[in-house]
């Protein structure tokens, strides 16, 4: 019997990218294809693609050129199958610019991805491969059985798509209207991640706040939190990319009272100023945003709160951006990422005008990245000398330190605690008490107690 081809798969992008392709190796291997990070090894390439902003789409590109000069007859590959929002947003772009891709499958169309390696294999050239990035009418072909790789947490993407429609985003079209995954789908699928050992649960989608209101028509955040907390073997649950106007009395309580909710709180607000946020779409006001912050605050004291900042959107003037700066100053976010706009076609601010040059929008860029840094590591100085617990993800590169983060800290995306071992070797998973004895504005140093 001849053995399936070997696949190898990159993934591009975010949280939600992530969980899609955690889904298609599942897939992949119950059907008995041996998948690989390795390469050099693969007789297939899947590259999953972000397509949402322009450097995400020349990643994109420049990995699947990359990966095509490794492609039969001069290197070991046959066929190259590119999945993902890039593929969702410009299929007849890909097959007419880039021939040495030989299939194109949308995000609603990765549970189909051995029927087209097998496909392709049989020499199947009739198919119309762009027939895979229709949008689905409902998330039945996420997996709920879904292999992780190794390390102490997973992604549970509870939503697809967005129907919030702000004039930077492109998510709408390339993933569609936001849909609900059914409570006890996810439910189904967390028991299944906590069976595999993953102790923090960290709830993705595009609006996590907005879950529940075109599947049961109110919001139902805050019950789908109840109902994970009660799951053995979940030690924690992280809530990322919440809205402000999501963030009511209920989710509060929740997050508070709840002792599986980690006080963690994402929340991209965007902008500081009422007319650049009118301008974006943007349902939120600096009250309205000031408002509930103070109300997470005095609720929660010890709540961590990250956040988004985009700078130079179309209409973007010196007082706009100051108001901007002024109430970064005032919210003090524990955490901070920050955009440079990057005008996408067929959104709304797409036409906006007058374009912000490219030369401000970076000086306003690198005056947000510095205020925030000092923030941050004002924040992180307030731990020096504290004990906290620190869950271990990985080792060092050089073998010297364990890297794990604290509550406060999402994975690859916030702060890491180099953690040196005074006593007995650590593993991944484990949580220790950990002293921190340096900092910076990003990363915190210490030693097992």
């Amino acid at each position: 019997m001849k053995s399936l081809p070997i696949v190898s798969m990159i993934t591009l992008g975010c949280s939600k990218n992530l969980v899609d392709a955690e889904c298609m190796t599942t897939i992949l291997r119950n059907d008995g294809y041996q998948v690989t990070t390795d390469m050099d090894k693969a007789d297939v390439a899947i590259i999953n693609t972000c397509g949402f902003i322009e450097s995400a789409k020349t990643e994109a590109i420049d990995t699947i050129l990359s990966v095509a000069s490794m492609k039969k007859p001069h290197g070991h590959i046959s066929y190259i199958v590119v999945t993902g929002c890039l593929s969702q947003r410009y299929p007849d772009e890909i097959r007419k610019s880039l021939p040495e891709v030989d299939a194109v499958v949308g995000t609603g169309h990765y549970h189909q991805i051995s029927e087209i390696i097998q496909s392709l294999f049989s020499m199947n050239k009739n198919r119309d491969w762009n027939a895979y990035v229709s949008r689905p009418g409902s998330l039945s072909h996420m997996r709920i059985d879904r292999m992780v790789s190794t390390r102490p947490y997973a992604w549970l993407k509870i939503a697809e798509g967005c129907s919030n429609g702000c004039a930077f985003c492109a998510i709408p079209m390339i993933r569609g209207k936001y849909i609900s995954r059914p409570m006890e789908e996810i439910i189904e699928e967390a028991k299944s991640l906590a069976k595999q050992g993953f102790h923090e649960i960290i709830l993705a989608a595009q609006d996590t706040t907005s879950y529940g209101k075109d599947l049961y028509r109110k919001h139902m955040l805050s019950t789908l939190l109840s109902q994970l907390g009660a799951i053995e073997g979940i030690h924690g649950i992280r809530i990322m990319y919440a809205y402000i106007d999501g963030v009511n009395d209920e989710l509060i309580h929740e997050i508070k009272t709840n002792p599986k909710v980690l006080h963690y709180l994402d929340i991209p607000v965007q902008h500081g100023d009422d007319e650049i946020l009118k301008k974006m779409h943007r349902r939120d006001t600096v009250e309205s945003i000031t408002n509930t912050l103070q109300k997470l605050r005095d609720e929660i004291p010890d709540i961590v709160i990250r956040s988004t900042v985009m700078v130079g959107f179309p209409g973007e003037k010196k007082s706009n951006f100051d108001n901007l700066i002024k109430n970064i100053k005032l919210w003090k976010f524990n955490c901070l990422g920050c955009f440079i706009y990057s005008p996408e076609e067929n959104t709304l601010g797409f036409s906006m005008k007058p374009r912000v040059r490219s030369d401000v929008a970076q000086r306003r860029y690198d005056k947000v990245m510095t205020l925030q840094q000092d923030i941050s590591l004002n924040a992180n100085q307030e731990l020096l000398g504290k004990i906290v617990n620190v869950t271990i993800d990985s080792v060092s590169d050089d073998g010297i330190f364990y890297l794990g983060r604290t509550y406060r800290d999402a994975p690859e995306i916030d702060s890491t605690v180099y953690v040196a071992a005074t006593r007995e070797p650590l593993s991944v998973g484990d949580e220790v008490l950990v002293k921190i004895v340096d900092c910076s504005p990003y990363d915190l140093t210490g030693v097992t107690e």
